[in-house]
C-alpha cells in the first residue's frame, strides 16, 4: 500500500503538463502513487499523460468521457486513492524535488489530521512566496480555533487545497468530497468544511509547491457566469453553520467573507458580459436576504463605507421589494 496518493486533475494543459509531470518524477518514490485524472481534454494532454503513465512509478490515468470539472476530477482521484495520506496538484503547477517526501515527514512527526504549507506563486518569471495565515507554525491546533476573528485573514481564507497534505481518514464514508455543483469556489467551501470536520492540524513553512498564475485557461481567469458560483458556495456554508452546534460562533466570519466577495464582484461587474452582470445583481439581493439579518447588520457596520454603502443599496432594494 502506498503511503501518499497525489491527485492531479488535468484539462487541456498541454503547454504545462510536461513540466508538471517531470516534477512528479522528481518526487517519485516506492511509497508514492500518482493519480492523473484527464477531464476529457481536447488537446494533446491525453497523449502526454499516456507517455508519463509508463515513465512514472505507481502512476494511473483516470479518464472522464465528458468534461466534468475540477471538483469531479478531484473526487475521482479521492475514490481511486490507496494512500494513507492524500494531496492534490493542479495540472499546470509543479513541485520542487524532494518536496513530497518532506511533506509526509512533517505530517508524521506532527501526527495530526492535516498540514497546510506555504507556496510559491509564479507569474511568468516572477516568484512570490505566499504564506499561510496561521497564528503559529509547527504546532498542532484545533482547526475550529483558527476560523475567526471575522475582520482578519485566517486559514479559511487560504483555499489552496494543493498546499497541504491530508490524513486518509478525513475522506472515509464519503466525507470531504468537493461539491460537484460548483464550477468555481469549490475550494473555498471545501476548506471551511475541512476546518469544521477535522480535529487537528498544523501549518509549516515548507516550500516546494509552485502555483502558476495568469494562465488563460485557468478558471481564475474566466469572466462568465461560472465566477458567480462563490454565491451558492457561501449559501451552502451558511446552511452548514445553521446545522452546526457551534455555528453561531463562526457566522460573523462567514458573513463577513461573503459580504467582502459580494462587494468585490459588484465593484468589478463591468468586466462581465451584460447578462452575467444583471444576474450578479439579482443574486446579490437574494444572498443578502438569506443571511442572518442581525449578523449582516453588524458586519456592514464594521466594513468600510464604500463597500458597506454598495451592499446596503442592494439590501434596501430587497427590503423595499
Amino acid at each position: 500500500m502506498p503511503k501518499l496518493s497525489v491527485i492531479v486533475p488535468c484539462h487541456n494543459v498541454q503547454e504545462f503538463a510536461e513540466d508538471t509531470l517531470r516534477s512528479l518524477a522528481d518526487n517519485a518514490g516506492p511509497a508514492t502513487e500518482f493519480i492523473l485524472v484527464d477531464d476529457c481534454s481536447t488537446d494533446a494532454t491525453p497523449k502526454i499523460l499516456d507517455r508519463w503513465e509508463h515513465r512514472l512509478p505507481r502512476a494511473r490515468v483516470i479518464r472522464h468521457e465528458v468534461n466534468k470539472g475540477i471538483a469531479h476530477s478531484r473526487n475521482s482521484g479521492i475514490e481511486a486513492a490507496d494512500g494513507d495520506y492524500l494531496t492534490f496538484l493542479d495540472g499546470d503547477d509543479w513541485y520542487s524535488p524532494g518536496y513530497l517526501e518532506a511533506l509526509v515527514t512533517v505530517i508524521e512527526e506532527l501526527d495530526c489530521d492535516f498540514v497546510r504549507t506555504d507556496h510559491v506563486q509564479s507569474t511568468g518569471t516572477r516568484r512570490v512566496v505566499r504564506r499561510a495565515p496561521a497564528p503559529v507554525r509547527d504546532t498542532v491546533l484545533r482547526p475550529r480555533d483558527v476560523i475567526a476573528p471575522p475582520q482578519a485573514e485566517t486559514m479559511v481564507d487560504y483555499p489552496f487545497v494543493w498546499a497541504g497534505i491530508y490524513r486518509r481518514g478525513l475522506f472515509d464514508d464519503g466525507a470531504m468530497r468537493f461539491a460537484v455543483d460548483l464550477r468555481t469556489a469549490e475550494d473555498r467551501l471545501w476548506t471551511w468544511r475541512l476546518h469544521l470536520r477535522a480535529e487537528s492540524f498544523a501549518v509549516t513553512g515548507l516550500l516546494g509547491v509552485f502555483y502558476r498564475r495568469g494562465v488563460t485557461t485557468s478558471l481564475t481567469q474566466i469572466r462568465d457566469a461560472r465566477q458567480l458560483d462563490f454565491i451558492p458556495a457561501h449559501d451552502a456554508l451558511l446552511a452548514d453553520l445553521a446545522a452546526d452546534p457551534e455555528g453561531d460562533r463562526f457566522l460573523p466570519k462567514a458573513v463577513r467573507t461573503y459580504c467582502a466577495l459580494l462587494a468585490f464582484h459588484l465593484s468589478n461587474r463591468r468586466r462581465y458580459h451584460a447578462p452575467v452582470a444583471r444576474r450578479l445583481k439579482k443574486m446579490v439581493t437574494t444572498a443578502l436576504r438569506g443571511m442572518p439579518q442581525d449578523v449582516l447588520e453588524t458586519t456592514l457596520a464594521g466594513m468600510d463605507h464604500e463597500r458597506a454603502d454598495l451592499l446596503r443599496r442592494f439590501h434596501t432594494v430587497r427590503k423595499a421589494a
